[in-house]
């Protein structure tokens, strides 16, 4: 091609057109630097005019031509065409959430963890920052240029909100500079200050449309638009608060890396700081507290994370959680309100739980019409009466309480919470236990609103894994009385499916399908399947590894659970108050009744129930000052991992009950299967102890059910990798922690190598 002749498709000549791409890149490099300190630093350099300007200029060189577009382009925030629905991002480094501390002394207990699980000093460094009160995301950046961004969803899978936030004005489309790493992945809130969430209700007011409760709901509406334009329109914001995948070493410092992260042009907190020790961080959650309402954003607490990356490597995490890292939240906000009525819900275990009817109120911004009241012992408490004047709250800015009730507001005719009789869903009689604060409905599978609950829990993702069972589709089963139990599934046709709404003929041959390959599952998650109470993922687990067989578990008492010693009744407090009045008093003579004496010497700390149970136990004066503090103070030792006292109990009532034996009876008649395997002996049952494992990547089965399996079998599992690990269980997309692995000489092992490990192949 000879200068000056027309590029191919561009219809310009060639030195014409290199002209414009000079500009158009000067274009985008002088636009980005003004979104920065515009968007990031709040420090203008140019009037608005001139900025528009310049972003004209821009869009009319990219309109002219069009080749000269680049995906990173400040032009390109507008937002693409409406998309049909959201995709799905698995997270390579998994979003967990933090933990709480709701008061001062919960921020100490978390002090103490971290100075014991890393002693040699109390004067630890923290970073500090405000909790946003926003969406959480994860923005990706491979070779400078935004690719990706996804919310947070369940931790591990998010969905895909790219083309949104590729909107938001302080989110960068290209990384600022050049040293930054071939893959970063920052983590962060997306939110709406308060000028631009009272802008953007003012508009909605004045079009006539719905207004948003809170700047929250309204970040959170907006980032899920299928529309990015929508998006566009919003005034959002983005602060940075870390970071998940990084192809570099992010060094020893969490405040340092932060402070890189902000030189590549993404956004931190300008509150952000480094905090000594536990007076540190009550300083500056004190200081921010004071300042909270001047920010002009919505805040709910204060994050205080170990500076040492190190050191955070080290302490780990649960699989909630990180260990080094707390949440302090702010307290809640409350209302007066009025209570106008109580009515009572039942959940899928049979609980009858009191609900407060509230005359609505506005709490931190949400507009609060009920409240949960937990069971009778809390209403008989807090003397929460019907027409009571009531202090209401959002606990945690989540879930509305009544905190305390104000009795000289109270109404003359003012009525009691009074407990049904009768079940309010299928008239079964409601039985409140002796001693338990939680009343149950007697109806158990028969009762529909516990019906919907187990067949819910029974085909969940966890349990039996049913897939295209969902919620609208279970109410139709159970409305139309075609489910009355979880074996009714199974003895349902394809026709009867296709009969329902919203079900074609393709839907219904998929759910018996579904329902066919859920047949085939383990020992673990049929008993989760199960619903019984208190027994979770981890306990199911567990329970399958130490029981051969069904059978062998439903014939178990709480004896086989757990090995008991001391005596009931009596705790260790005061079982060391007596022993220590006794030493105190080497003459004391007993006379009658050794309970009735110990009672009547006014030990401090001694209750009637353990003198009494103290007496019996041990007769005489004598036997009692012989015998040691955990011969006497009842306590008992767990034989399966997550099951106490609490939970045995529910275990055996649970299959002591005909009709659950009965349920079970006709699942296995519906062609329920697992593998079989024989007992295994002591040697056998905790193979892995002692060893600590890392998990990566997608696996196979659900994590959470490989971790609970690996814990009974005696091994810990941590969430990184470092020199202390044995192992790596690495599934696909094994992402960082592979290659941390790798650096350590971690032996790294997939599924089919733990199952030759562990002698289950």
């Amino acid at each position: 091609m000879t200068p000056g002749e027309p590029e191919p498709g561009s219809g310009a000549p060639a030195s014409e057109l290199e002209a414009a791409r000079q500009r158009a890149d000067a274009l985008r490099t002088l636009i980005r630097h003004h979104n920065h300190r515009y968007y990031v630093l709040d420090d203008p350099q140019v009037p608005d005019a001139e900025y528009d300007r310049l972003v004209r200029e821009l869009q009319d060189l990219e309109s002219r031509y069009p080749d000269l577009v680049t995906p990173d382009s400040p032009t390109q925030r507008v937002g693409a065409a409406p998309r049909p629905e959201f995709t799905q991002v698995r997270h390579r480094v998994a979003m967990i959430s933090l933990d709480n501390a709701m008061d001062d002394g919960a921020l100490a207990e978390f002090h103490r963890r971290v100075a014991s699980a890393l002693p040699g000093s109390d004067e630890w460094v923290f970073t500090a920052e405000p909790k946003l009160d926003g969406l959480a995301v994860s923005i990706r950046y491979e070779g400078g240029l935004l690719v990706q961004a996804a919310t947070r969803g369940d931790g591990t899978t998010g969905e895909d909100i790219t083309a949104n936030v590729r909107t938001i004005q302080n989110v960068p489309l290209r990384l600022l500079g050049s040293d930054w790493p071939a893959v970063l992945e920052v983590r962060g809130e997306v939110y709406l200050p308060h000028a631009g969430f009272e802008r953007l209700n003012a508009q909605a007011a004045a079009r006539g449309d719905k207004t948003f409760a809170n700047p929250r709901n309204a970040a959170a509406g907006s980032l899920r638009q299928l529309d990015p334009r929508i998006t566009a329109a919003r005034p959002l914001r983005f602060c940075c608060y870390g970071w998940g995948e990084i192809a570099a070493d992010p060094g020893e410092s969490q405040f340092a890396m932060l402070q890189r992260i902000a030189g590549w042009g993404v956004p931190v907190s300008r509150e952000l700081c480094q905090v000594t020790g536990l007076p540190g961080t009550r300083d500056y959650f004190d200081d921010l507290g004071r300042r909270r309402d001047a920010l002009g954003y919505d805040i709910d607490g204060v994050v205080f994370k170990l500076d040492r990356l190190p050191d955070q490597v080290a302490l780990g995490a649960t699989a909630h959680h990180p260990r080094w890292a707390i949440a302090r939240k702010f307290p809640a906000q409350e209302a007066l309100t009025v209570v106008e009525a109580v009515e009572f819900q039942v959940g899928r275990t049979g609980a009858v739980t009191p609900v407060a009817r509230l005359a609505p109120v506005s709490v931190g911004g949400v507009t609060v019409a009920n409240a949960t009241l937990h069971n009778l012992d809390e209403v008989e408490r807090k003397d929460v009466r019907i027409g009571d004047t009531v202090y209401v709250r959002r606990a945690g800015d989540v879930i509305p309480e009544i905190v305390r009730v104000l009795p000289e507001l109270r109404p003359a005719d003012a009525r009691a919470v009074v407990l049904p009789a009768a079940c309010p869903v299928c008239g079964s009689d409601v039985i409140r236990p002796e001693g338990e604060a939680v009343a149950r409905c007697s109806g158990g599978l028969y009762c529909p609103a516990q019906r919907k609950e187990a067949i819910r829990h029974f085909a969940s993702r966890k349990a039996m894994d049913i897939e295209g069972l969902g919620e609208k589709l279970i109410d139709q089963l159970v409305e139309r009385e075609l489910v009355r139990e979880p074996a009714d599934l199974y003895r349902l046709t394809q026709g009867q499916f296709a009969g329902l709404e919203r079900m074609g003929e393709k839907s219904a041959a998929n759910l018996i399908a579904a329902l066919e390959q859920s047949k085939e599952t383990s020992f673990a998650r049929f008993i989760f399947a199960l619903g019984i109470r208190e027994v979770g993922v981890a306990t199911a687990a567990a329970l399958a590894a130490r029981f051969d067989s069904l059978e062998a578990l439903m014939a178990a008492r709480e004896q086989d659970f757990l090995r008991t010693s001391g005596l009931r009744g009596v705790g260790p407090k005061a079982a060391a108050a007596v022993q220590s009045w006794l030493l105190e008093h080497p003459d004391a003579q007993a006379a009658g009744d050794l309970g009735e004496w110990l009672m009547a010497q006014r030990i401090p700390g001694l209750n009637r129930a353990a003198a009494v149970a103290l007496g019996r136990g041990c007769e005489t004066l004598e036997r009692l000052r012989a015998a040691a503090p955990e011969d006497l103070y009842g306590n008992s030792a767990a034989l399966v991992e997550g099951v106490g006292p609490v939970v045995a109990a529910h275990l055996v009532g649970f299959f002591a009950q005909a009709h659950n034996r009965e349920a079970i009876e006709r699942l296995i008649a519906a062609g329920i299967r697992w593998p079989l395997r024989s007992a295994p002996s002591a040697a056998q049952a905790q193979p892995l102890a002692g060893k600590t494992f890392v998990i990566t990547g997608t696996l196979g089965r659900a994590r959470d059910a490989v971790k609970a399996e690996l814990e009974s079998l005696g091994a810990k599992v941590t969430g990184s990798v470092s020199k202390n690990t044995d192992y790596l269980l690495a599934g696909v997309e094994a992402g960082s922690k592979l290659a941390k692995a790798q650096e350590l000489k971690v032996a790294v092992i997939t599924e089919q190598q733990l199952a030759q490990l562990i002698g289950r192949s």
